[in-house]
């Protein structure tokens, strides 16, 4: 499986652009190899273009419908039947139940892992069930969200398509439309399956990659994938299940109770896709010298994927929703590995070691990694996780965890980047004379309101006294130095 997004292209501009003008087609640069010099002009739009298009485009799609089987029905600009089956597809045959002992065994973890994070944070527990998970149940329970996170970048690259076209090509591109979109949906959906049926064996909580995934109040846990995890580490895999109920139970603490944070999260995403550029020659490339039988098979359509078939190119504006994203999903995950440590620190004397565990597991490419590699070309870099639990801590220390905790509070209040790189700053307007802001922010805007209002009133007041000063007199009115009045 490619690790580019959607087989998204990390490489260099230029060299995209010497691709578009080297295209087959006779439009050079233009999508589809249609020329922009009008119809029937030289290197102008050709219909017969357009149906040699529509034909080929037709014959990839039949191809692939073919290769997905039956029910791969598609109604958004990505086939998630198409993805499911893919998923399913990778975890084998049988997928064994979970035994009621297990089950067991999850329920009593996250039990005793809320009741040791009360004393460890002030937001009260955020799920009100624990579940043990299938790899298929995770498939299963975690799509929808995945149709929020994957939706807009589907969206505006099949926007894209059309938009590209001759005012001429537009005339004709009806049928090409409907085709275009079944296309990106197919590909779409198999690069996801692949991507969630890869993460459907290793993710260890609904949590594991920073975002709730599951249902919201929900706790879920993988015990297939824990027991794999837990071999070859030193501590019990009683221990390993306490210390990972516990950091999803925090997860879901700050998701519950933090409204805004997860409209964020998918905000920055949507930020990322509105700032999308296609390079069209792929595409173009794809449509043209490729047998469509070839395409039965899942494997082709993944390495024609791999190949480059969609090559969007990275904006500033991208690169600064990535940057808040990464920010974002850095505090969250810096915040539970600060929780989950002074809640089962004193209680798992191998807290410390599986911590470091996952910090590794991180660094050398998880699945928190691979997946926001493949939707959104993000890598969540170990080092602002661990910069970010830095900042968590000392705050905790010289603030107290209730001022802490009260930074979630409101979007504005949260460390920056920047803030994660220096934390004095950040650290120093929390406990010094910024104090009040973390207290109640909303007190705070109605404070600020109430005296810009006063200072308007009082402005008026000022006014109308002044104008009531410089009002014209009557010239028979007493005029108050000399003493005398109207006859």
């Amino acid at each position: 499986m490619s690790d580019l997004p959607f087989g998204f292209s990390t490489g260099d501009d230029d060299d995209s652009g010497k691709r578009r003008d080297e295209g087959n087609g006779p439009g050079g640069n233009d999508p589809f190899g249609f020329g922009a010099g009008g119809v029937g002009g030289a290197g102008g739009f050709d219909p017969s273009q357009l149906g040699q298009m529509l034909s080929q485009l037709g014959q990839m799609i039949s191809g692939m419908g073919q290769g997905m089987g039956p029910g791969g029905s598609q109604s958004g600009p990505v086939n998630y039947d198409v993805a499911k089956r893919l998923a399913r597809q990778q975890l084998g045959a049988t997928i064994a139940p979970i035994a009621a002992g297990t089950t067991t065994a999850v329920t009593d973890a996250a039990h005793l892992a809320e009741l040791w994070l009360d004393g460890a944070t002030v937001l009260p527990a955020g799920a009100t069930k624990t579940v043990a998970w299938t790899p298929n149940d995770w498939i299963e329970e975690t799509v929808p969200t995945w149709k929020r996170l994957c939706d807009p970048v589907a969206e505006q690259i099949s926007g894209m398509w059309t938009a590209q076209l001759p005012e001429e090509a537009k005339q004709f591109a009806g049928p090409m439309v409907g085709m275009l979109g079944q296309m990106g949906g197919l590909a779409f959906g198999s690069q996801l399956g692949q991507a969630l049926g890869q993460l459907a064996k290793e993710v260890l909580t609904s949590t594991d990659i920073g975002l709730p995934l599951g249902p919201a109040g929900t706790a879920a846990l993988l015990p297939t994938a824990i027991s794999a995890f837990s071999e070859g580490l030193e501590q019990p895999e009683s221990e390993i299940m306490v210390f990972l109920a516990a950091r999803e139970a925090a997860h879901q603490r700050l998701f519950a109770h933090v409204p805004w944070l997860r409209q964020q999260v998918l905000g920055a995403v949507e930020d990322y896709a509105r700032g999308i550029k296609m390079d069209f020659s792929a595409i173009e490339e794809a449509a043209q010298g490729i047998d469509p039988m070839s395409l039965s098979d899942p494997a082709k359509l993944e390495e024609l994927l791999s190949q480059g078939t969609f090559e969007p190119q990275t904006t500033p504006e991208q690169k600064q929703a990535l940057e808040r994203l990464e920010t974002l999903l850095a505090l969250i995950e810096g915040w539970v590995d600060v929780v989950v440590g002074d809640a089962v620190g004193e209680r798992l004397p191998g807290a410390s070691a599986l911590s470091e565990t996952l910090r590794r597991r991180r660094a050398t490419g998880g699945p928190a990694e691979q997946t926001f590699a493949t939707l959104v070309g993000l890598e969540l870099r170990p080092r602002k996780v661990r910069e970010a639990s830095a900042l968590w801590r000392r705050l905790t220390t010289d603030a107290g965890m209730e001022r802490r905790d009260k930074v979630w509070e409101h979007p504005d209040l949260l460390p920056d980047s920047t803030d994660l790189d220096s934390p004095a700053g950040f650290i120093d307007s929390v406990i010094g004379g910024g104090t009040g802001a973390f207290d109640d922010p909303l007190a705070q805007l109605a404070e600020t309101e109430a005296r810009e209002r006063d200072a308007a009133g009082l402005r008026k007041a000022e006014t109308d006294a002044a104008d009531s000063d410089e009002t014209p007199r009557d010239e028979n009115d007493a005029d108050p130095d000399s003493g005398t009045g109207k006859s």
